[in-house]
């Protein structure tokens, strides 16, 4: 049950009290949704239904998906594996990203902090290469066995940049449909063409746009 805390005929804290007195009425488990900060005296009150999951503040509906199939994992896991996984496709909004495996390829740490923050919590596996050569070993290395699904490149780096790293990519005819999504830190009117013409499959500029990156991903990856 996802709960508002300011009902026309009642509050929150009235329906949950109501239930819980109720032996009669079955008590599902709650997800407090609110606008509004809760008092510290609120949350302890809250936390006397042993059953519900609070969320204090949450006013994005994008936190609420999150925190409601959260939970349908937590108690997925008794139904048949059949089952698990026709939930996980209708519910999980992340089923393209997850156990998939990413490549990052950046050699800025703050940029490979924020990356792996992005996609790790949606269930993708995140890899590391610091430039284009380690990507080049790493592809090489993974290749047959947990074969990359996806490669985020950076443009600038050390040693060998994105640009050669992806056109040696495409050289090698295992890798010719390995998505490759570009991103660079520069606003250059012909970046785009420079990152297409390399082979890469789409380009994104920073500072990023998360909910473009992740909707990326999950498009080129379907493919």
């Amino acid at each position: 049950m996802v709960l508002d805390m300011t009902l026309p005929d009642a509050t929150g804290f009235d329906l949950l009290s109501r239930l819980d007195d109720n032996e009669a009425a079955a008590f599902p488990p709650v997800i407090v949704y609110t606008a509004r900060e809760l008092t510290e005296a609120e949350e302890l009150r809250l936390r006397r239904y042993s059953k519900s999951i609070i969320i204090k503040g949450a006013k994005s509906p994008e936190r609420l998906i999150d925190e409601v199939t959260l939970f349908l994992h937590q108690v997925v896991s008794d139904l048949p594996a059949q089952q698990q996984k026709l939930l996980a496709t209708s519910l999980n909004r992340d089923a393209r990203l997850e156990g998939r495996q990413i490549l990052v390829v950046e050699d800025d740490v703050r940029n490979v902090f924020a990356l792996t923050s992005i996609f790790e919590p949606h269930g993708a596996k995140v890899q590391i290469a610091r430039n284009g050569r380690e990507a080049l070993e790493l592809l090489e290395k993974t290749h047959g066995t947990q074969p990359v699904d996806l490669v985020l490149m950076d443009v600038m780096m050390p040693e060998m940049d994105g640009l050669t790293a992806t056109r040696e990519i495409r050289r090698r005819e295992a890798w010719h449909g390995l998505p490759i999504i570009m991103l660079t830190a520069k606003a250059m009117a012909d970046d785009q063409e420079q990152c297409l013409a390399a082979g890469a499959n789409d380009y994104l500029a920073k500072p990023l746009d998360v909910d473009k990156l992740l909707s990326l991903a999950r498009v080129w990856m379907s493919r």
